[in-house]
């Protein structure tokens, strides 16, 4: 039982009956003149993101898509992308979010995995959709949206692209009368959202529609101090809890963000709701510029940002950064990897009145398990994620996969909670080995302590043995990240003939930082800090860490590099 929580919350929210369509119409109801999303010169209020994503799934209802069939969004960010996505959601589509990025063949793979049956896409990833929809087994419709400001169209002058599936236009689909929601049971599947991919072949996870609206609501009433509630007619509001509030949660219909995750991943896709479940008016970002992204915060008075580490380490590379006027930011929120304590302090330079909140979550429980508090009276201790959610349970068990350790001590991490999706579509031998009797089996190794504050070390796959020796990366990547020439770090494991495998860091070095460092100067430093079997043996400089469109380090490539090298 966790001991620390935030004042004036309750540990357990009742949740309301329904789905994202009664959130949408409610924000739509309460708050519907306000802007939702900003792309540029294309705005929308809540009113009118609700109205299009009304028409947009009737226009796909029109064009014989069918509740539970499933609808690809292949988008970059854009304000389409959002109203796309509740355009299938509220046609009793299931939503599939693929990567504009991926190559044809892998596009193609995971559109034939998820049965696929329509496909939203952009001018400037046609062509690559146009290539895999060649050979699909289900895919009968392409829609094709417009460019915007944070997506622009291709490059050149290129022929349209011709795909062999019936085709339609957005504008055309938008130009369907309006008609009620379909509506959806809890069980049915909202999202079939495939996993990172980042060490195999990425499966599709079944978010079911009451993993979907639980966890949305967990996130957003931890962030903005509030509980849910539904009115006579269904639709799904927040209000504040008074006594819970501080000046950090954001404000019910009163703040401003920008949008910069990928959309189609899941932090991304479900922060979406997030925000309209606080009212919350987005600047929507396309290609990541950190300077850009400085000046809109300045310009927009923004309130709450959010991103990865990696992010974070490139607003504090931006020069000029502290000499900002960044005051108006309350919050900055990290995920997709644990940040570093030192990074916490750096980012507190620059942004002089926000809490810095980590948080932790996967694709297999929707979005969110812990968050931090948004309170900087709580003492947080350094390098933990925060506190589990709502109604949400952790384990830290053993290698056998039931007992649980004493608190404070390693394991793997296992997690209970409504927001705990319904295992992988297709995959039954894969749902039985990661989901057991409610539980998920995450693959990430952590701590639990007395107070409740959960600390993640590493993948369980990640772990290395050193002449016997359970070897940790994330502790030893969080010592290099405290050595001042070193802007980030990742620690692989390299197969050894004597010794198992042996500690390989690979570090990025701060461009700006007053000191240097070599090689043998990070080993030294290392070694000064742990035991001798934790040592790291080996370290590599590069300037850059290979990343995944979300943000995290690809340890795969890491580890094919240390044992080519």
């Amino acid at each position: 039982m966790t001991t620390t929580w935030p004042q004036g919350l309750p540990r357990t929210l009742d949740y309301p009956t329904g789905s994202i369509a009664d959130l949408l119409a409610g924000s739509a109801h309460a708050f519907g003149d306000r802007t939702a999303l900003i792309d540029g010169d294309d705005r929308l209020s809540y009113a009118e993101l609700y109205e299009r994503a009304l028409r947009i799934a009737q226009g796909l209802r029109e064009q014989g898509i069918a509740p539970g069939d499933a609808v690809a969004v292949h988008l970059p960010n854009s304000i389409w992308f959002t109203a796309a996505y509740y355009g299938i959601l509220l046609a009793g589509a299931a939503v599939v979010p693929v990567n504009p990025a991926q190559p044809p063949l892998a596009l193609r793979r995971q559109l034939d995995d998820s049965d696929t049956v329509a496909v939203f896409t952009h001018p400037a990833v046609a062509r690559a959709l146009s290539e895999a929809v060649i050979g699909s087994r289900a895919v009968r419709l392409v829609c094709v949206t417009p460019t915007t400001a944070a997506a622009p169209g291709p490059a050149g002058n290129l022929a349209a692209v011709a795909f062999p599936v019936t085709t339609v236009a957005f504008d055309a689909l938008m130009k369907a009368e309006p008609a009620p929601a379909t509506g959806v049971g809890g069980d049915a599947v909202a999202h079939l959202a495939f996993t990172g991919g980042t060490t195999g072949v990425p499966k599709a996870v079944r978010v079911l529609h009451r993993n979907l609206i639980t966890n949305v609501l967990q996130v957003a009433c931890w962030r903005s101090a509030a509980v849910p509630s539904a009115d006579e007619r269904g639709r799904i509001l927040l209000r504040h809890v008074p006594a819970a509030r501080n000046p950090h949660h954001i404000p019910l219909a009163a703040a401003t963000g920008i949008s910069v995750a990928p959309l189609f991943h899941g932090m991304g896709m479900v922060s979406q709701s997030v925000f309209v479940a606080a009212g919350i008016t987005v600047k929507v970002f396309g290609r990541f510029d950190a300077a850009r992204y400085l000046d809109t915060i300045e310009e927009m008075g923004v309130h709450a940002i959010s991103g990865s580490p990696a992010l974070c380490h490139a607003l504090l590379s931006v020069p000029g950064a502290r000499e900002r006027d960044l005051s108006s930011v309350r919050v900055v929120s990290s995920g997709s990897a644990p940040i570093n304590p030192a990074v916490v302090t750096e980012l507190s330079g620059i942004f002089p009145n926000a809490v810095v909140s980590d948080g932790y979550g996967l694709t297999e429980a929707t979005m969110g398990v812990a968050i931090s508090p948004l309170d900087s009276a709580i003492p947080r201790p350094a390098g933990s994620t925060g506190l589990v959610l709502f109604d949400t349970e952790v384990e830290i068990r053993q290698p056998d996969r039931t007992t649980p350790v004493p608190p404070g001590e390693r394991g793997e991490v296992w997690v209970r909670g409504p927001q705990v999706t319904a295992g992988y579509h297709g995959h039954p031998e894969l749902t039985a080995e990661q989901y057991m009797g409610g539980w998920l089996r995450t693959g990430d190794l952590g701590t639990l302590d007395e107070r409740g504050w959960l600390s993640l070390v590493g993948r369980a796959k990640d772990m290395l043995i050193y002449k016997g020796y359970n070897v940790y990366p994330g502790p030893l990547e969080n010592i290099l990240r405290e050595h001042p020439a070193v802007a980030q770090a990742s620690v692989v494991g390299r197969p050894h003939m004597e010794h198992g495998e042996i500690p390989v860091a690979f570090v990025v070095l701060r461009t700006e930082a007053d000191v240097s460092a070599s090689d043998e100067d990070l080993i030294a430093y290392v070694a000064e800090r742990v035991a001798p079997y934790q040592r790291v043996r080996d370290v590599v400089i590069v300037e850059e860490l290979p990343l995944s469109a979300t943000g995290k380090i690809l340890k795969t490539e890491l580890r094919r590099r240390a044992a080519d090298s």
